[in-house]
């Protein structure tokens, strides 16, 4: 059999793999599942678009996706397997590889199909029909799948999300380190109107690596007006991990959601034994094992600042939780795992 790596966007892996290497940023998972099952790798690069892509685009994808998926339906065949690593490139490769005579075998990787947009595709699309099997990383997603396609468990892989433990680790605080430190990284469905909320009358830096072009993403993430105390800026990989050595306390604060939003950024926090202050939200309950972070409520300021202090103040028990979430995700969440399970799905097909 013949694999296939369909990609949302042009990711340069070779170069990522010779940066990783020299540890200059966490390794690609994608890069892996290349090599160990000598894959193809597809993305969007250029390809002329259609009428028909941008008319299909208006249901799902954009229409660079469509020209893509298109041009790799030429090439594959009954002997071939395709991993789509999300839905935006996924569903167009089910839609025009699943409908030839010969079909490779699919397999898409769904993020966030449980929203109206979503929902047509799956059922205009026949989809159901077309994909051999679905992966996701969240539960709500896993159950949404389930019951709306009415499908056998046999065909959904949950595949949680993962994180570089060989470059995500526990190290010294940075020697000009001043006073103590709340960490928050990430723009996906974050509120940080309620971090500020909950910190901006305590005696710490607050430091968020949340970057993004989109100016509407912003305002709708952070306050009108950023308190003292609280500063944002990007950070390259080298300096992130250096913040979140810095942390007291990583605090995680969403607004809610039924995807992962947030779980790279308590993963990573984790992997670096950092105490976590965090939001519970119905994308993430799997990820919040027993007492490996504080939990609080969507939107609850009052319980985010109890939950903050209370680490701040008792070094031995944040200590003990970083542990035990460090522990969690060495063990259940690393890179090496998330692709063997992945390379060991694809080779059963």
């Amino acid at each position: 059999m013949k694999y296939h790596l369909a990609l949302s966007r042009k990711i340069d892996l070779d170069g990522i793999d010779r940066d990783a290497q020299l540890g200059k940023c966490p390794r690609h998972v994608m890069q892996s599942v290349r090599d160990r099952l000598n894959a193809t790798v597809h993305y969007p690069d250029g390809e002329a678009i259609s009428s028909t892509d941008k008319l299909r685009s208006k249901i799902s994808s954009k229409p660079e996706h469509w020209a893509a998926a298109r041009k790799l339906s030429e090439q594959v065949s009954s002997g071939d397997a395709i991993f789509c690593t999300g839905e935006d490139i996924g569903i167009p490769v089910a839609v025009l590889c699943g409908a030839k005579p010969d079909r490779p075998k699919i397999v898409v990787h769904f993020h966030n199909i449980d929203r109206p947009r979503g929902r047509v595709a799956l059922k205009l699309f026949g989809l159901a029909d077309k994909i051999d099997v679905f992966t996701v990383n969240a539960r709500p997603q896993t159950e949404f799948v389930r019951s709306y396609l009415n499908i056998p468990e046999s065909r959904i892989l949950v595949l949680p999300e993962q994180t570089d433990t060989k470059f995500f680790t526990p190290g010294p605080v940075s020697a000009d380190k001043k006073r103590q430190t709340v960490v928050s990284v990430g723009l996906e469905k974050r509120d940080y109107r309620v971090l500020a909320a909950a910190t901006a009358d305590l005696d710490v830096d607050v430091k968020i690596s949340g970057f993004s072009k989109d100016a509407k993403a912003l305002s709708q993430a952070f306050p009108d007006t950023m308190p003292e105390n609280m500063s944002r800026k990007f950070y390259e990989w080298s300096d992130l991990v250096e913040l979140y050595r810095d942390a007291d306390v990583i605090a995680v604060c969403l607004a809610d959601n039924k995807y992962a939003a947030g779980a790279t950024g308590l993963l990573e926090a984790m992997a670096c034994k950092r105490p976590v202050a965090i939001t519970r939200t119905q994308g993430l309950v799997d990820y919040l094992a027993p007492d490996t972070a504080k939990v609080v409520e969507v939107g609850d300021a009052a319980a985010l600042r109890e939950a903050i202090v209370q680490l701040l103040k008792n070094p031995q028990e944040a200590e003990a939780q970083a542990q035990r979430g460090y522990e969690m995700v060495v063990n259940h969440h690393n890179s090496e795992h998330y692709v063997d399970v992945l390379v060991e799905k694809l080779r059963s097909l």
